[in-house]
């Protein structure tokens, strides 16, 4: 019975989900449109509201300034990590029969071309668009793994669940686990890549 009210919880956050992810498409498809009626217009605005990279540099606090190595020192052991998890993905998934995670689903770089950012501001978004897709591409590739391998909800509460956690068996649920694992495997490997 409380198994049966998680899911209910669960499909309506999805749904809610869904229903945001077509807003927010929407909301990029009136832009690109917008775009393309007043794209001059647009462009203007953009060098108008550009802050010069002298200003910026200017108007930013000193602190702000003396962590900047400390963010970008974060960048290395992310491409390590990505190196780690991609190879992990190329040579497990297929031995499992795992569809595999497209990285171009999660790791999307399109915000550094804004006309109104300076270059120090590209490169953050630079930053920030590949290290929050990562961490998105990670998460899914664990979340497969995890499906796959120890599909059981956990006993306490989880702040944050990952895509495929609505899935999972309860804790202590030995005889759901024993027959329903195989089909939930069966099921990763049917997925469309």
């Amino acid at each position: 019975m409380e198994h049966q009210k998680i899911d209910e919880l669960v499909a309506k956050i999805k749904a809610l989900e869904s229903e945001l992810e077509m807003e927010l498409h929407q909301e990029y498809e009136k832009f690109t449109c917008e775009i393309t009626k007043k794209r001059e217009e647009i462009l203007e605005s953009y060098r108008h509201d550009r802050q010069s990279l002298l200003r910026y540099l200017a108007t930013t606090p000193i602190l702000h300034l003396l962590s900047a190595p400390v963010i970008w020192s974060v960048l290395i052991p992310a491409l390590i990590l990505d190196g780690f998890v991609s190879i992990y993905q190329w040579i497990c998934f297929p031995i499992y029969k795992i569809t595999k995670v497209k990285r171009k689903d999660y790791i999307i770089v399109d915000r550094h071309r804004l006309g109104y950012l300076n270059i120090i501001e590209k490169l953050n978004c630079l930053y920030c668009s590949y290290f929050g897709g990562l961490m998105a591409y990670i998460s899914e590739i664990a979340a497969r793994t995890e499906q796959y391998w120890c599909p059981i909800r956990h006993a306490s509460r989880v702040k944050s669940i990952h895509s495929r956690y609505q899935k999972f068996f309860e804790y202590g649920d030995s005889s759901h686990y024993r027959h329903g694992i195989e089909p939930l495997r069966k099921e990763l490997m049917e997925e469309k890549e």
